[in-house]
């Protein structure tokens, strides 16, 4: 039997394809009740952070945040595709290996990022350095747009 902490990474976990999708109906979800500005924008980031930090300290386990944690990854990850270029990507077995998730994201220089992983350290870790809108901020690879 295998140990608590271990989870199967693909469960429940759209592919690359499917994304977008997955995104847009969990903002569509969290949103209907709620005026969350979960608008896509960088700025918007720190709301994740904020409410990735409100599961933890109100006490949510992990398997019982999950759902909302790959809802907030995937929306991380959109928010990468929409404002810094970069594409959903099907993971390859030695990348599933390493960040512990079936997709993620590649940037227009070709680095690959992991959003999802990236919130759930913000869950299981806490702290300023988990924060996804200094992941942005310290984030390689993006688009640099023209200012006109």
């Amino acid at each position: 039997m295998g140990r608590a902490d271990e989870r199967v990474p693909d469960a429940g976990v759209p592919d690359a394809s499917g994304m977008r999708a997955y995104a847009a109906a969990f903002v569509a979800r969290v949103t209907a009740r709620n005026r969350l500005p979960l608008d896509y924008s960088v700025a918007s980031l720190r709301l994740v952070d904020f409410l990735v930090d409100g599961l933890r300290k109100g006490g949510a386990d992990g398997e019982r945040a999950r759902e909302t944690l790959l809802g907030l990854g995937a929306y991380v990850g959109e928010v990468l595709v929409r404002r810094a270029g970069a594409v959903w990507l099907d993971l390859d077995t030695g990348q599933r290996a390493c960040f512990g998730q079936p997709v993620g994201v590649r940037m227009p220089d070709g680095r690959v990022w992991n959003p999802l992983g990236k919130v759930r350290n913000r869950f299981e870790l806490g702290g300023p350095e988990e924060s996804l809108q200094r992941f942005w901020l310290t984030l390689h690879g993006r688009v640099r747009r023209e200012v006109a």
